[in-house]
């Protein structure tokens, strides 16, 4: 592998099999977008089977100097392997999964998801500081257009909401960048990770960052987007937007937040704790009264995300495991359940959960799949979600016991509603007759279900080959933001007084 570019490689193949879908469109489209899809997992398989666990923290690196101020700088460590392996799993799914519930300008959908594909493959990757937001805010694009052209009958509404969202939250994290940029001298992302920002400046500059990672997660109250945005978009755009581009958030308070603004982090983990606990209750209980199953499942991720949250801030090993494996867990089940809606949606063409009923009796394989993903969304102990609740509930119960209790209750309310909507899915009498006759799932349907069931299972069983290339790394960010950690309850609920003190000393500090 020495030498050979293979991250730019996994951004050429579905680059070339976009354009080639602008041209050729239909049918042939397809098949395009699946091979490409396909080959890029390959690579993905290749780059994982050659990550160096106990090598260099950052591998596979390619770097080019374009211009002063600005490199096309690629490398990746095992925080971001795994989040790009997330990537590319999913994608050739979301091509079945479109394989013909899309009958309409076929070439660019399928355009879209590839291009798509290339600009997350390329925040994961991304090594410089700026190169990383051109990648973070043109994935707004591909998504904006699936939804706003092959959404649902309010999708112009959905689009323009998810794109405004997203967007204005972005245009503070640029110019902290630049501010950044200019005292580090450096927009280099590993060098920005171990450069000491001064005290003053790291609350605005969290601030800003939080601003957009905020809306991505998305964390409440900033959260609204979502549940639109999953109600309108096609059964992939859900997929891909609740697998992937919800990880962006957590993935740059990862990367930028907590590194490079240790102190911030530290001083307003009081907020993030305060907020996630909101979300983890209020989104639950919301989701426990609706009767449309894409936007229960889109309020149970918020709740998801915001467990996630918890436990990146609770400043320990365990919350940080924890919240990745969350993350990844999460991608693969969220991803599953919004398939498992789009399956019954082709053929009842209906969301609402009343209008089903009893189908364990006509589609008993399809009620397998539904439960599987089911039981690993409540976080039962063997499917994927188990072992990332664990971890981060422990994590956030050495920082703060309420906390804990109260993301613990989240997960409670979690079982309850899942529970609830399975069984008015699959079980009970049959009282509509076009959902009685369904039939069980195709032969297409089984190659999009058994692989996500697969990883859900090995993930759950063998947690230990996830963890394993992330542990260094998490390791080193906890090492560097040790000193900041608030240190216990009474500490937290001080937050907000001891952020003020710190903002009074800082601008005394700069009057003199």
């Amino acid at each position: 592998m020495d030498g050979f570019p293979i991250l730019t490689t996994m951004m050429l193949v579905p680059l070339v099999g976009a354009i080639l879908c602008l041209f050729i469109g239909g049918a042939a489209a397809r098949g395009v977008a699946l091979a490409a899809t396909l080959a890029t997992f390959a690579l993905g398989v290749l780059l994982w089977v050659n990550y160096d666990i106990g090598g260099a923290q950052w591998q596979f690196t390619e770097r080019a100097e374009l211009f002063e101020g600005f490199s096309y700088a690629l490398g990746i460590d095992g925080i971001a392997l795994m989040l790009i392996m997330l990537s590319v799993f999913l994608m050739p799914i979301c091509i079945l999964a479109s394989w013909t519930s899309i009958t309409k300008r076929v070439g660019e959908y399928m355009s879209a998801f590839l291009f798509m594909e290339v600009l997350m493959i390329g925040v994961f990757a991304a090594q410089d500081l700026f190169l990383f937001y051109i990648f973070f805010e043109a994935g707004l694009i591909p998504m904006y257009l699936i939804i706003g052209v092959w959404g649902g009958d309010n999708r112009i509404y959905a689009s323009y909401k998810f794109f405004l969202y997203t967007l204005l939250g972005s245009v503070l994290m640029l110019i902290a960048m630049f501010w950044m940029v200019g005292e580090a001298g450096t927009s280099d992302i590993p060098t920005l990770m171990q450069y000491d920002f001064p005290a003053g400046a790291q609350f605005w500059l969290f601030l800003a960052f939080f601003a957009s990672f905020a809306v991505k997660m998305p964390m409440w109250p900033v959260h609204t987007w979502l549940p639109d945005a999953h109600v309108q978009a096609p059964t992939a755009g859900s997929v891909i937007l609740a697998g992937v581009l919800l990880k962006l958030g957590g993935y740059g308070f990862i990367r930028f937040s907590l590194p490079m603004f240790p102190e911030a982090s530290g001083e307003l983990a009081w907020l993030i704790f305060a907020l996630s606990m909101v979300a983890v209750v209020y989104t639950s209980l919301v989701a426990l009264v609706q009767q449309d199953m894409k936007k229960l499942i889109a309020y149970s991720s918020v709740a998801h995300m915001a467990l996630v949250t918890a436990g990146l801030f609770a400043f320990n090993v365990q919350g940080l495991e924890g919240a990745m494996m969350i993350m990844l867990g999460h991608g693969l089940v969220s991803g599953a359940l919004f398939l498992c809606v789009g399956v019954i949606y082709d053929r009842l063409h209906t969301r609402e959960i009343d209008r089903y009923g009893g189908l364990s009796i006509n589609m008993p394989y399809y009620a397998l799949f539904f439960l599987l993903f089911i039981m690993a969304s409540v976080g039962l102990p063997g499917t994927s979600n188990f072992i990332g609740e664990f971890l981060a509930l422990a994590g956030i119960y050495q920082t703060s016991t309420w906390v804990a209790f109260v993301c613990t209750t989240g997960i409670i309310l979690g079982a309850a509603y899942m529970l609830y909507l399975y069984r008015r899915v699959a079980f009970g009498a049959q009282t509509n007759e076009d959902a009685a006759a369904m039939p069980d799932i195709s032969a297409r349907e089984w190659a999009m279900m058994a692989p996500i069931a697969a990883a859900v299972l090995w993930m759950g069983v063998y947690p230990e080959s996830f963890l394993a290339p992330m542990r260094a790394d998490i390791a080193a960010l906890d090492a560097r933001i040790a000193s900041a950690a608030p240190a216990d309850d009474s500490q937290l609920a001080d937050g907000p007084a001891r952020t003020e003190a710190a903002n009074a000393i800082a601008h005394q500090g700069g009057e003199h």
